[in-house]
């Protein structure tokens, strides 16, 4: 099976630098590295050209928040059967992608934890290009989530319902279930439940969920709050596919495929 990691990005090659390097320490490598890129400066690209691994770049122009398409743009270029989803502010831990791997299921898909890194830690975060965590790590909060301990996370099963815990930033799936709900829904513009919808329809479809405990971390650089002045019509849209237990949407991956 081969695997495609997809890393969101938005003007921030400061944090994007330390999400790739802790990418170089992964224990097993994916077989495709794709940056989802909504539209950010000259300095992101600068920092693709010379990592050291091959990159697929996906970039439309910058028009305002829309992950929900450059994230359509990006799977429908993936040769990859299964997809890894990150944020370009999520500092993998080292097994990281093995996890995800190790626990894929047919009929399922999977969300793993996100540790929180402070914003008082950020100054020494980026000086020292800090990318390994734990327990005891100075700079996070949350942090029984960084345990890692996959025994345990085994007694995580799977469900038929959408979890709260869920994050966009630290998700996996296969592709073709994902062009089977034709992706995000591009009316999904600003930011907020692009993700959740998208888990959503993924159970109206059948899916059945797991979350990675214990396993499949992350650490999340903090930064401001995004504007949430579309919010309420994005949580709109969410509601009515909650109430009309909606599979597919109209505008989605299907018209880059």
């Amino acid at each position: 099976m081969k695997s495609s990691l997809i890393i969101t990005t938005y003007n921030w090659s400061e944090a994007l630098d330390l999400v790739l390097r802790s990418l170089t320490k992964q224990s097993i490598f994916p077989d495709e590295i794709i940056i989802a890129d909504d539209g950010s400066r000259a300095e992101t690209r600068t920092l693709i050209t010379d990592f050291k691994h091959p990159l697929k770049h996906i970039w439309h122009e910058d028009t305002g928040f829309r992950k929900a398409n450059i994230l359509n743009k990006a799977v429908a270029s993936a040769t990859g059967d299964y997809i890894i989803q990150i944020d370009g502010d999520c500092i993998m831990h080292p097994n990281f992608v093995a996890d995800h791997l190790n626990s894929v299921k047919k009929g399922c898909y999977l969300y793993g934890s996100r540790v929180n890194i402070q914003e008082y830690y950020l100054p020494k975060l980026f000086k020292k290009k800090q990318i390994t965590f734990n327990f005891f790590s100075k700079g996070i909060k949350k942090r029984t989530r960084a345990i890692y301990l996959p025994i345990l996370g085994k007694l995580y099963k799977t469900s038929n319902v959408f979890s709260k815990k869920y994050r966009g930033c630290n998700t996996s799936y296969f592709k073709s279930d994902f062009i089977s709900v034709n992706g995000y829904d591009e009316d999904f513009v600003g930011w907020g439940r692009e993700d959740s919808e998208l888990a959503i329809r993924f159970h109206n479809f059948g899916l059945k969920s797991r979350r990675l405990r214990y396993q499949g971390i992350v650490f999340h650089i903090y930064h401001k709050e995004k504007s949430k002045d579309r919010l309420e019509q994005n949580d709109a849209i969410e509601k009515m596919t909650i109430n009309n237990k909606r599979i597919k949407t109209d505008r989605g991956i299907s018209q880059y495929l």
